[in-house]
């Protein structure tokens, strides 16, 4: 049961950090290319679509890492997945402090209401964004290591 969970909460933690790298450095780019309007509104419907769905994935990567890390607490590798789950901790609230309120407003964007810095504004929320891919790239590593 214990391989069952470690195999499953690694794999969830891995699909996330791809589909995080992916919105870093392959999404953002694409939509960054296109025609000004374009490329807003692409930001906009990916802001709503991954809004929806991204904060059931981070909490629910940190809820199995820390059933992992209570099931380990005595057991070799425990301290790593202890430190990814406080990784996966840090990511959260990055997220809600940092991204979330840009993105709530990113995502209620048209090309006739969007503010004059709607541009600094994505721009901040990339730089927000790559910080917290990196902390949860650690965390995977992490998980990754203890299964060793």
């Amino acid at each position: 049961m214990l391989n069952a969970l470690q195999v499953f909460t690694t794999v969830v933690v891995g699909l996330m950090v791809g589909v995080e790298f992916s919105v870093a450095f392959i999404m953002n780019r694409i939509l960054d290319a296109l025609p000004e309007d374009s490329r807003q509104l692409g930001h906009a419907h990916g802001g709503r679509m991954l809004g929806a769905l991204m904060p059931f994935w981070y909490i629910g990567s940190l809820v199995l890492s820390a059933i992992w890390a209570v099931a380990v607490r005595q057991h070799h590798g425990a301290g790593l997945v202890v430190t990814a789950a406080g990784l996966l901790i840090l990511s959260v609230v990055m997220s809600i402090l940092l991204l979330v309120p840009i993105n709530n407003r990113n995502k209620t964007w048209t090309p006739e209401n969007r503010p004059a810095d709607w541009k600094q504004q994505l721009q901040r929320w990339n730089r927000y964004h790559y910080l917290r891919v990196a902390v949860i790239v650690a965390a995977f590593t992490l998980l990754v290591t203890a299964l060793v």
